[in-house]
Parts: structure tokens; sequence; C-alpha cells
């Protein structure tokens, strides 16, 4: 599955019934809850690649790229957005493209 597969799959699951579907469920709760939820994966993340422990950093990794995506539609920021984004990135040195952001 690719993430604009993903990414279309909670788009049509946003309006299934919130009893039946998990992503409906969490977008019910609002945008707020899709981010705490997001951060919440995240720092189990963060916990696996400290312990380094590979398989579950795998599906750890796994549950964050689903829930970002989830946090993104709460905030109607569509995955192309984001990648368009990377694309306009691309090539730039990181630390010069970071440093034109602190300067912003």
């Amino acid at each position: 599955m690719t993430l604009d597969e993903l990414a279309r799959t909670i788009a049509a699951r946003a309006s299934a019934d919130p009893e039946t579907s998990w992503t409906a469920k969490l977008l019910a709760k609002g945008p707020e809850k899709c981010a705490e939820k997001f951060g919440e994966e995240a720092v189990e993340a963060i916990i696996e690649a400290v312990k380094g422990d590979r398989d579950r950093l795998t599906s750890e990794a796994a549950d964050v790229l689903f829930h970002l995506l989830v946090m993104l539609h709460s905030r109607e920021v569509a995955l192309s957005d984001v990648m368009a984004e990377l694309a306009r990135r691309q090539g730039v040195s990181g630390l010069s493209e970071k440093a034109a952001r602190s300067k912003e």
C-alpha cells in the first residue's frame, strides 16, 4: 500500500460510522484528538528506536504514518500538498532550508 492509497482509504472512511471505523471515530473527536494520537504514536516510535527493536519500530512507524495522515485529513491538508512541499525542498541543503525557515 502506498501513502496515496492510505490517504484515499482514510478519506473514504472519514464518513463511515464511528462505531465501526477507528478512522471515523478518531476524526469525529476532532483535530486536537487526532494530533494527540499522532503524538502518542510518535513517542512510541521514538521509544522503539532508542531500544533498537527493529520489528517494533517498524510497527510503530506504520502507526505514525497512519495517524499523520489522519491528522492531516482532520485539518484538510492533502498529502499532495505535503509532497509538493518536499519536492520544493528537494535539492536544497537541509541546513540551508532550516536556516531560511528560522529567518521567517
